[in-house]
């Protein structure tokens, strides 16, 4: 059945107006950033095909735009678009949430480190030079180490 086919109650971009994002399973917020589908599968069965090929939504964004790309039904354009959400949210939760940028408390550090380095698969030193009044002057990286794990491959069926 098409999403089209779906009562406009259940659909993933009417319910997400009407009931907010957090009404949505994982599969259903990718199927709003898919948009659509390809021949044969809506964009709900292809967001579910990708959550299952990757083996989940970490594995999924933590990937490159290019290993992204080799994964039926995405393609360029999509697997860009999907990269482009996950830097849209690392910005977002890297910005602080006081007034004019600045870091008032701990947990607004934790807050940026957190959206910065979370999905490196390596170890990071790195430092925040904050003005006097907290406001981030800049991220530097000061030093990278090796990566023992191996990298973040895709779960194969």
């Amino acid at each position: 059945m098409s999403l089209r086919d779906w009562p406009r109650s259940e659909r993933p971009r009417e319910r997400l107006l009407v009931a907010g994002p957090a009404s949505l399973s994982d599969s259903e917020l990718l199927a709003v950033l898919l948009g659509t589908g390809t021949r044969g599968r809506d964009a709900a069965e292809l967001a579910r095909g990708l959550l299952d090929e990757w083996g989940g939504l970490t594995s999924l964004l933590a990937a490159s735009a290019a290993d992204l790309a080799r994964s039926r039904g995405l393609g360029p354009a999509r697997a860009t678009r999907l990269v482009a959400a996950l830097e849209l949210a690392r910005r977002y939760l890297q910005a602080p949430q006081a007034p004019r940028g600045a870091l008032q408390a701990p947990v607004d550090a934790a807050r940026f480190f957190k959206a910065r380095l979370l999905d490196l698969p390596h170890e990071v030193f790195c430092c925040l030079f904050l003005d006097t009044r907290h406001r981030l002057i800049r991220y530097e990286e000061l030093f990278r180490a090796r990566s023992t794990a191996p990298p973040c491959t895709r779960a194969r069926s």
